[in-house]
């Protein structure tokens, strides 16, 4: 008889009633004076044990509770900073909801973001690369009716010392909403995921457990404080009582000189970043003997590039796998996989997690190795997207399933491997690009009468943005309609390839046949 594609959930491992409080103040009365969090940079360094990082966020803590209600939401609009780490403990210290959001969002972005969510203060930089942060908020005040402070990080030690040096009621429940996460789906439009203290904390402690990740070990963190990769990771490292060493932004060169100057042991880098440090120059000459173990995930890892790192440094990889709604992790291969299963899959679904792969019309479970669409169910489901009912019935359906929107085969042990995606979703350098919301925005363009965005694969980013234009009468000039673009979209969707065509291929419905114009492209 065939088996069915469907793993149940591994129980060996126990479920902790653990909050994002709860792991810091844990970590801090085990091993106060451990080294918890240093900031990546090469000149002036500045470190916190766990003892400090408690303190630090306590404070915190107290201010945001003599300003804020328990359950109102934070933001922070920034690079990966120290005190953004801070605030996001200190943010579930004071029984607030975190948002974290990248630091280059647009105006119309940022606005969507802060209003769906409704938050309630926003900690901004005053610039972060070309990019005004303060300015974009304080623009958009007057249609942010829930928002009542803005805070300069640059103002940070004061808002730190404004209040009472801890929050001073109880801090959260396991189940209550650690962050809301915002991601974007088919509509285009952002979504709020709504992610548990519990799904938060032990889907970063099974994460990190299964990377080999024991206390006193270092950390490189590169993955941004504004993904919920980059929360989690933290997470993780906290509960392992390991040393976060985070980079404030990510370059090649500087990752590869904080791996031999602070003897990180380990590292986590989607495949772009990957690549751009074995092809930095600096690659052979530093000093990488300290690495024992790299994470990757975020985009589809290729396998000549996991051999290639196995073969050249003396570290083992593990291959991470999941969603913001999943609280950034679904399953995971282990250290000591067979290279088949590192270079190939997408490992076996965390402890505590079941998982099935079905037909996604009718919901059947599939024969093991038949492709369907992946859904899980357990702990670190998100609660539903925020004020979204009806785009949340239709992702976390019936028995409490997600659907990812992957198409994947899963063999008899659990493993996974990706056949594509029922979602047109770009990931391009590990970040995730929704065609619909970049057609929209091209679509304005007076001279542009049709878009059509699509991601192709390249070596590089993993995969291409390319924008296909369609010209009104009178032609158009591909520099304004980019420029155009630029003002209104994030510098990381914008397509960095352009192709104008004279007609679009389509169904004989009126959809755009991207097919076609992808073998087109890569052919081309």
């Amino acid at each position: 008889m065939t088996a069915l594609s469907h793993v149940d959930a591994d129980t060996s491992k126990p479920l902790r009633d653990t909050t994002v409080a709860s792991i810091l103040a844990a970590a801090a009365e085990a091993s106060p004076d451990r080294e918890a969090l240093v900031e990546g940079v090469t000149a002036d360094r500045r470190s916190w044990t766990f003892a400090e990082l408690f303190e630090a966020a306590s404070s915190v803590a107290g201010a945001l509770a003599s300003r804020f209600d328990a359950g109102e939401r934070i933001a922070a609009y920034a690079p990966s900073m120290p005190e953004v780490m801070i605030l996001s403990y200190g943010t579930a210290l004071a029984g607030l909801v975190f948002v974290p959001l990248n630091p280059v969002l647009r105006p119309r972005e940022v606005e969507h973001i802060l209003g769906t969510a409704g938050v309630a203060g926003a900690f901004v930089v005053d610039v972060h690369r070309g990019n005004s942060p303060r300015e974009v908020v304080e623009s958009l005040r007057g249609s942010l009716p829930a928002l009542r402070e803005v805070v300069r990080f640059e103002e940070w030690p004061a808002f730190a010392a404004s209040g009472p040096r801890e929050p001073g009621r109880p801090g959260p429940a396991p189940d209550d909403i650690a962050q809301i996460v915002f991601t974007s789906g088919t509509t285009g439009k952002p979504k709020g995921a709504r992610l548990t203290h519990r799904g938060m904390t032990n889907s970063s402690r099974f994460g990190a457990e299964r990377f080999g990740l024991a206390p006193g070990d270092r950390y490189l963190q590169n993955m941004p404080l504004f993904h919920v990769g980059g929360q989690e990771v933290s997470f993780g490292i906290c509960q392992q009582q390991a040393t976060s060493i985070n980079v404030p932004v990510f370059e090649p060169g500087l990752a590869l000189q904080l791996v031999e100057e602070e003897w990180a042991t380990h590292t986590v880098a989607v495949p772009t970043m990957l690549v751009g440090m074995i092809e930095h120059a600096q690659f052979s000459s530093r000093d990488l003997s300290s690495l024992r173990s790299i994470s990757s995930g975020g985009a589809v890892v290729p396998p000549e590039l996991i051999r290639h790192i196995e073969s050249n440094l003396d570290a083992q990889v593990t291959v991470v796998f999941g969603q913001t709604e999943s609280c950034g992790y679904i399953s995971q291969t282990e250290l000591d996989d067979a290279p088949e299963d590192k270079a190939l899959t997408l490992g076996h679904p965390l402890e505590q997690l079941e998982a099935r792969v079905v037909d996604p019309a009718s919901c059947e479970l599939v024969p093991s190795g038949t492709v369907g669409e992946l859904q899980v169910r357990g702990y670190n489901v998100m609660q539903g997207y925020h004020d979204m009912p009806e785009a949340t019935a239709e992702t976390v359906i019936e028995g409490g399933w997600l659907r990812t929107g992957d198409l994947v085969t899963m063999d008899e042990r659990g493993y996974m491997r990706i056949a594509g995606r029922l979602k047109e979703m770009i990931v391009s350098g590990g970040l995730n690009i929704y065609p619909l919301e970049v057609e929209g925005v091209l679509g304005e363009h007076p001279a542009v009468a049709q878009a059509a965005v699509l991601g192709v694969q390249d070596h590089h980013w993993g995969e291409l943005v390319v924008g296909v234009l369609r010209a009104r009468e009178g032609g158009l000039d591909v520099a304004e309609v980019e420029a155009w673009a630029r003002e209104r979209l994030a510098p990381y969707k914008i397509p960095k390839k352009w192709v104008v065509v004279d007609e679009l291929p389509m169904t004989a419905t009126g959809k755009v046949q991207k097919f076609v114009l992808r073998e087109s492209i890569d052919g081309g």
